[in-house]
């Protein structure tokens, strides 16, 4: 009899053993599909980013939009010239803003054939020139930029030395025959210069655009440009690997839906600049924004 009981309680031991052991192992899978989803189940984009403000917004929006889809996204910090070639070789999925019809074009004829270039823009109010400080009341033009060289020290402040507005200024420093030198740096070391210039009213001057959240905080001028060197209204498009779209069929939809106007341009690099980080400005003004987020993203 003791030894039937013992029997029976071995049993049911390994019976509740047994029990435990699938419960965990049901736990454990759904852990691992939880993981899953939360990191990317439907596939890894590699996303470019370039340090100008408008572009830290976008990548970091468009990383916390695509990652509640459930995808995961990895932002490479690079300059534009990497980042087309990166393309070209397939080494990265997309680059968010390219500049047409003029800033860019030398990347748009370099690659036209190896990168696929959006045909509408996100974005189509964008404006590049040079700019000084308002209260430099007597330079209004490119060409007053003449007879104030010693103001300037001959300098013209730049950013990153492969970007397409730079080389832009450097065909412009040719086309009006100016006698300076296009001094490149980065974007937050040109806005530095120039906040350190008004700070201190001293004259500056350098290439910039709309959007960008600089204007909000400084009042700047556009110098005329009667040669239209830098072209007039400006149209931001994305571009993409080649066979991105056979990949990533979905997200390649939702970039082709993408517009955004001044005023959520405005709002997004505002959230973004004022966070502590980027990705958690982006999450909050997507979460403010969803209407809008939900035009460019249909669901699945």
């Amino acid at each position: 009899m003791n030894f039937i009981k013992s029997k029976l309680v071995i049993f049911s031991f390994m019976m509740l053993c047994t029990v435990l052991l699938v419960a965990c192992g049901e736990e454990e899978s759904n852990s691992k599909n939880e993981t899953s989803q939360a990191t990317g189940e439907k596939g890894t984009i590699e996303m470019a980013q370039i340090s100008w403000a408008e572009n830290i917004a976008v990548s970091n929006m468009w990383k916390v939009i695509l990652e509640e889809q459930g995808y995961k996204v990895n932002l490479n910090l690079l300059d534009m010239g990497t980042i087309m070639k990166a393309l070209a070789e397939n080494e990265l999925d997309v680059n968010l803003e390219v500049w047409l019809p003029v800033q860019d074009q030398a990347y748009l004829q370099e690659y036209k054939d190896d990168v696929f270039f959006s045909e509408e823009p996100w974005y189509d109010n964008a404006k590049v020139g040079l700019v000084v400080p308002e209260y430099l009341e007597e330079i209004n033009s490119v060409e007053d930029l003449h007879a104030h060289k010693e103001m300037f020290e001959g300098e013209i402040t730049g950013f990153d030395a492969g970007a397409g507005t730079m080389e832009v200024t450097e065909k412009l420093i040719k086309e009006y025959d100016l006698d300076y030198e296009l001094v490149p740096s980065s974007e937050p070391a040109m806005i530095t210069e120039i906040a350190q210039a008004i700070k201190n009213e001293e004259p500056i001057v350098a290439p910039l655009w709309n959007p960008h959240r600089v204007f909000s905080q400084y009042d700047l001028k556009y110098l005329k440009d009667p040669k239209k060197v830098y072209g007039e209204v400006e149209k931001i498009h994305h571009a993409t690997r080649k066979d991105f779209k056979e990949d990533f069929p979905s997200v390649d939809e939702w970039f082709k839906n993408w517009k955004m106007d001044d005023a959520s341009i405005g709002e997004l690099m505002t959230y973004v600049n004022e966070a502590e980080e980027p990705i958690d400005g982006a999450k909050k003004w997507v979460a403010d924004n969803q209407e809008l987020v939900n035009t460019w993203v249909e669901s699945e």
